[in-house]
Parts: structure tokens; C-alpha cells; sequence
């Protein structure tokens, strides 16, 4: 069997330092409630948006301007059989630099159309990364995505 993690990207006229401190803002582009430090490796935190998910990510790669990467640790999501579908699975940003412009990498490894929540989980990170992520890094604020 093949599996394919979910992955997204994008291009903005950004400098890579821009991009960088924009994905670790996390609270001004992931919509829900965030709990913890997000600045360094080894900081823990946890998101929650209602009744629906919890997760907890610890942050394992910071490479300032180029990568980072968070291992979830813990995971509840409720409109799935498997709760846990989340734990032990990857949430990497790659930041690249590419003819002046800089582009930014999403892969969700772990997040595979052979569980049940690819398809609500994959629709979620599209619009998080490519809506709310891209106007936090392009024009300063988040967008409200859900709801």
C-alpha cells in the first residue's frame, strides 16, 4: 500500500524571515484555541477547537528560515472511530527561497487518505495554510476560516 501525506504550498513576496515568524504565530493563523509557548524547540502546546480536536504538538525542528517541525503527542479527535489518528504523526513547514519570492512547504506526515479523517482533516489545513497562514504572512492578519 502507498500512502500519501497531505501536503499544500504556496509563494508569497515575502522574505523567508517573514514567513518564518508568521508560521510560528501560530495563534494568528490556526483558528481555535491554543495553549502553550510555539517559539523554540521543545516547547509543547496544545490546540483545541471545541468538542471537535485536541491535540498537543511538540515543537522537534526549528531551523530558523528554512524549517520547522512539530511531533503531535497527544491526540482526541472526536468526529472519527480513531481518536487518536493524530498521535505520533508530523506537522512540517519547509520554507524555501525561489526566484525572489519565498515558498512555503505544508506536509502533514502521517495524514494519509487511508484514515478516516483525510478528508475533513486535509480540507481544514488547505484552507488554515492557504487562506489564513498566507494572509497572516501577506497582509499582517489572519483569516477566520470556519464558522
Amino acid at each position: 500500500m502507498t500512502t500519501s501525506d497531505f501536503t499544500t504550498s504556496f509563494l508569497v513576496n515575502r522574505s523567508a524571515k517573514e514567513v518564518f515568524n508568521a508560521i510560528n504565530n501560530v495563534r494568528g493563523w490556526w483558528q481555535g484555541e491554543i495553549a502553550g509557548p510555539t517559539e523554540k524547540v521543545n516547547d509543547e502546546f496544545s490546540y483545541r477547537s471545541g468538542a471537535f480536536h485536541f491535540s498537543r504538538q511538540k515543537i522537534e525542528e526549528f531551523v530558523p528560515y528554512e524549517k520547522i517541525v512539530w511531533q503531535v503527542t497527544e491526540s482526541k479527535i472526536n468526529f472519527v472511530t480513531d481518536k487518536t489518528e493524530w498521535t505520533n504523526t508530523k506537522i512540517v513547514f519547509e520554507i524555501n527561497e525561489i526566484n525572489n519570492q519565498t515558498e512555503v512547504c505544508f506536509t502533514h506526515i502521517g495524514l494519509v487518505p487511508e484514515i478516516e479523517c483525510y478528508g475533513s482533516c486535509s480540507n481544514a489545513w488547505s484552507r488554515l495554510i492557504q487562506e489564513s497562514l498566507f494572509s497572516l504572512i501577506t497582509t499582517g492578519v489572519g483569516t477566520k476560516v470556519f464558522g
